[in-house]
């Protein structure tokens, strides 16, 4: 999987986003001198927390024979602290179908066990940055 990004304007900051054979965008809000056109960099931080979960229960509860017929995912943030390192996310969850309690506190350990989770919460992640070639700076 390849993941790249790629000005649209250079007078905006409007970029879209090829994943493979996708395609989606992202820009800044307005108020920080964006057209708003697309979710940020953070949304879509916040929505692969979301996706991930509803089908990591999708997924368990159909191998599992659990009568889950939908998820929603509810993502909100707090990120007035983010520039000392605490960024907070509010997650609602929605298990839709005839579920026992039983089936219900299961398939929530699930959700707070999906890899997104994981990643976010226990992994050190490691980023190194390459110019390529021909690329320079002034």
């Amino acid at each position: 999987m390849t993941v790249t990004v790629n000005t649209v304007s250079h007078d905006g900051f409007r970029h879209s986003i090829k994943i493979d054979d996708y395609e989606v965008f992202t820009d800044v809000p307005k108020s920080v001198g964006g057209e708003g056109s697309a979710p940020s960099p953070h949304d879509y931080f916040d929505a692969s927390l979301a996706a991930c979960k509803a089908l990591t229960l999708k997924m368990y509860a159909k191998k599992e024979d659990i009568p889950l017929t939908g998820v929603t995912v509810e993502i909100t943030h707090d990120a007035e602290r983010e520039k000392k390192g605490h960024y907070k996310l509010m997650v609602k969850l929605t298990l839709k179908g005839v579920l026992t309690d039983a089936q219900r506190k299961q398939l929530y350990s699930i959700a707070e066990a999906c890899p997104v989770h994981k990643l976010m919460t226990s992994a050190h992640i490691d980023i190194e940055t390459h110019l390529s070639e021909g690329a320079f700076s002034q």
